[in-house]
Parts: C-alpha cells; structure tokens; sequence
C-alpha cells in the first residue's frame, strides 16, 4: 500500500528495491523521514506515475537503485531520460549496510528505506550516465556468447559422460573441443561399428566430410575400438544420445562463430577498437568485453588505480593496529573485466617480448605463476588507460643495444 505525505521539500532521496514483476520506492528527505512508501509494477505508466509523485515532493530528486540492469533497465532507462540523477548500490552493500538499522526483519520496504538513505549519506556510490548504444549492443552481444559458450561446456560435458559410458578408450583419444572428433561421433559411436567399418573406410568417411587430419583420426579410432571387444548394457540407446550430442555441439559452435564475426564487426565501428585491440593479448572478443564492462569511457574511473580495483588486479589493504602491508585480493570487483586483463595477459607473455620480460623478472623475484600474471595484468591497466587518454595505439619498444 501506497503512502505520500503532502509536505513539498528541497532536496529529497528516493530508493528502489528493484526486482523483476514489481519495485518498491521510498522517498527520504535530509532528516531521514518518510515522504512516500509505494510497490509498484515494473511498467511504463506506473513508473512514469510514482516519477511525477516523487519529483512533486521534492525539487532535487537523487535516486538510489540496487540493480544496473535486467529487471530495472526500464526504470533506469525512464530515469535517465528524464534527466534524474541515479546512483548504483550493489545488493551486497546493501545487505551489509542493513546490519546498521534497527530490526532484524527483511522486506522490500526497509531495503528501498535502507537504499535512500545510502544514497542520502554516501558520496563514493557509482553514478549511472546515459549509455553508448554501441556499447550497450557489445554488452548484449557479449553476454549472448558467454551464454552460448556455457551451453557449449555443459554438452560436451554429458557427451564425455555418455561416451565414456559405453567407449572409454574412444573417450580418452577424442579431443571434443575440435570439429573432426565430433563429425565422427555423428557416424560411428560404438567399437564393433568402428571395426566393422575398417580404418580405410572410416578414413574416406572422414576425407569426404572435409575433416582435417581424417588418416590419424581414423587410427586412433580403430586402435581404440580394437582394444575393446565387449559390448555394454545399454550401448544402442547411449550410442544414439552421442550421436545427438555431438551434432548439437556442432551446432553451437556455428553460432559461437557467428557470434564471434557479430562482435568484431560492431567493435570495429567503436573509435577506441584499433586502440584497444593493439594491445598485445586483447582481441575482437576481450576488447568487446572490456568496453561491456566500463562501457566505454574512462572518465568514469578518473585514475587507471580505480580502474585497476574495479577489475580486481590491485591488492586490498587490509592493516590493523601494529599490523601493516598486509594486502590481499579484494572481494567486490567486476570479474568480466578481470578475465579480460588476466586472460590478455597470459597471451601477451606468449607473443610478446615485453610482456614475457616483466613476468619473468616477477618469478625471479619469488611471486608465485598468478601473482606474477596478475602483477603483469595491472601493468597492462596502465598502458591501456594511457593509450586511450593519449587516443594512440600500442607501439612495442625497440630493443636495447649495448653500448661498445
């Protein structure tokens, strides 16, 4: 039930407890008291009526939110063009900071309360801009093709089982990341069918299907076959879910690689993508993610050190009394954009010099294989941010020659 008290005030805070069907909201003023207390449903004439209630309460209107996206990407969206100011309050900051207020009990009306008055006493909360469609596409892109990819993982995980079921030995020879052992999953999943086939048939089989490598392949599948003579329980029904399995791999890596050419070709019309993929280790793919996950602009952060603790590559204090330089790996960061730097940077120590130079002098100082990766990941925030503040791209430095 909708409560307004008719007093109209300067400067108010209204928080959201949003959710998915419905939101609640919950409008302070600079005392703390309750101005409005209301559920409402997360639909456009409803969230455009409690906007005007709220804004006919107050002249500065500051709102707080628990979610940046999903379900109140509506409001937020409503908000924005309006022209609102909106801060984000992580769920997690809220649930810590409800221990502060009386009562043990949890509702939507205390978190939105709770939210408000975050909003009211914090200045450090992140505050939401007007997003770049580009970005916002690569966001949605991104997001599609992590999906995919953990479908992907999740069949090839119950294909390994079932095989392994009726075809260990096949099982430990197949590599089922790669195309040629998942064509001839959808032929062959059984020994006898294998030795009946014969390794020059199932070779032609293969070749005809364009496999790679079809002599080695076939092979390794009848000297699998031939070191298993008995048939399992089960096996006509198990061999039949192989042979769907493996085709729905297939299947979904088509559309990772569609997803793949969707994605470069968008980052391609982001003026920072020649930029941002020159760096060694960063390409289409981690640099549509690291635009997904800072959206674009650095001004945000204002130092690559934020940038840094937002990726979770800088190391948290965590000193008391006598105790100090005692530092650990912080809790509250974005993990997509830690994946971004920590991937690129086990690549960049592949395929660049200078990379492979900084990680070994970090072992030869005794950090341990992902302390040096991580040390190298928050050289790399540096760079990054300096090449995007410089609007220049990455140039390796030329060896240096001793001096005679």
């Amino acid at each position: 039930m909708a409560t307004i008290r008719g007093e109209h005030v300067t400067v108010i805070w209204a928080g959201v407890d949003a959710g998915k069907g419905h939101h609640h909201c919950v409008v302070i003023d600079d005392s703390g008291r309750h101005l409005l207390s209301r559920r409402v449903a997360n639909d456009e004439e409803e969230l455009l009526r409690l906007l005007a209630d709220t804004l006919a309460l107050g002249e500065d209107v500051t709102w707080g939110i628990d979610l940046a996206d999903g379900g109140a990407a509506l409001l937020i969206d409503l908000l924005l063009s309006h022209g609102q100011h909106v801060l984000y309050i992580p769920g997690m900051a809220v649930n810590r900071a409800s221990e502060g207020y009386r009562g043990e009990g949890k509702t939507d009306a205390k978190d939105a309360a709770i939210i408000a008055d975050q909003a009211r006493i914090r200045r450090d909360l992140q505050v939401l801009r007007p997003g770049d469609e580009l970005v916002a596409e690569l966001k949605i892109l991104t997001r599609h093709r992590r999906d995919l990819a953990d479908d992907r993982t999740r069949v090839v995980n119950r294909l390994r089982g079932h095989l392994t079921g009726i075809f260990p030995g096949l099982e430990r020879a197949l590599d089922l990341t790669n195309v040629g052992p998942l064509i001839l999953l959808t032929g062959y999943q059984t020994p006898a069918a294998i030795r009946r086939a014969g390794v020059r048939r199932l070779e032609t089989w293969l070749r005809n299907r364009k496999v790679r490598g079809a002599a080695q392949l076939a092979t390794a599948a009848m000297e699998a076959a031939e070191r298993q003579q008995t048939s399992v329980f089960g096996e006509k029904p198990t061999a039949q879910l192989v042979h769907t399995l493996a085709k729905e791999v297939m299947r979904l890596n088509g559309q990772i690689a569609d997803s793949d050419k969707l994605i470069e070709a968008r980052l391609r019309e982001h003026g920072d993508a020649k930029v941002i993929t020159s760096m060694p280790g960063i390409g289409p793919l981690l640099g549509a993610e690291f635009l997904a996950s800072t959206g674009g602009d650095m001004a945000v952060f204002g130092t690559p050190d934020r940038l840094a603790g937002f990726a979770g590559v800088a190391p948290a204090p965590r000193d008391s009394g006598r105790i100090s330089g005692n530092l650990h790996r912080p809790k509250r960061y974005s993990r997509g954009l830690q994946r971004v730097f920590y991937t690129s940077a086990l690549i960049s120590i592949r395929y660049c010099d200078e990379s492979r130079r900084f990680y070994d002098r970090k072992r030869a100082e005794g950090k341990r294989h992902t302390q040096a990766v991580l040390a190298l990941a928050r050289r790399r925030v540096n760079v990054l941010w300096a090449l995007l503040r410089d609007g220049r791209c990455y140039e390796p430095a030329p060896p240096v020659t001793a001096v005679a």
